[in-house]
């Protein structure tokens, strides 16, 4: 068994000079792999500071990926240093009070305009019979 890393030590290896990134509670220095990683450079550059296990497991790396990797093991993660997930709770914001004047002018409208439509139809036929 390796060393045991805390994640502010992993996270001190930040750099494309010095990169490192953690897998399956697994310590990663990939700093020698970057220029050959196959999804280039700034794929292994992103995963820094995360847990990168999930981009790992998404992507479907072969056996041959797979056996590549204890080459970079340097050790293992200590998990109590990583944060929880958090479950996201929105922000409480105050309840939305509808304004009720332009709900009033709407219905307004819905009555006046085919009114107006009827009384502008009848004007225009008294002018147009004489």
């Amino acid at each position: 068994m390796g060393k045991i890393y805390t994640l502010a030590e992993v996270l001190t290896h930040n750099s494309p000079k010095d990169c490192w990134l953690i897998i399956n509670g697994k310590v990663f220095d990939v700093t020698k792999f970057l220029e050959d990683h196959p999804g280039g450079e700034e794929v292994l550059l992103a995963s820094i500071g995360k847990d990168a296990s999930d981009d790992f497991e998404d992507i479907g790396h072969s056996t041959t990926a797979r056996a590549m990797m204890d080459e970079y093991c340097v050790g293992e993660i200590d998990v109590a240093t990583i944060p929880k997930r958090v479950k996201y709770t929105p922000p409480k914001q105050p309840r939305y009070s509808q304004d009720k004047t332009a709900e009033f002018i709407i219905r307004l409208l819905q009555f006046l305009v085919p009114l107006a439509i009827l009384g502008l139809a009848v004007a225009v036929r008294f002018c147009t019979k004489s």
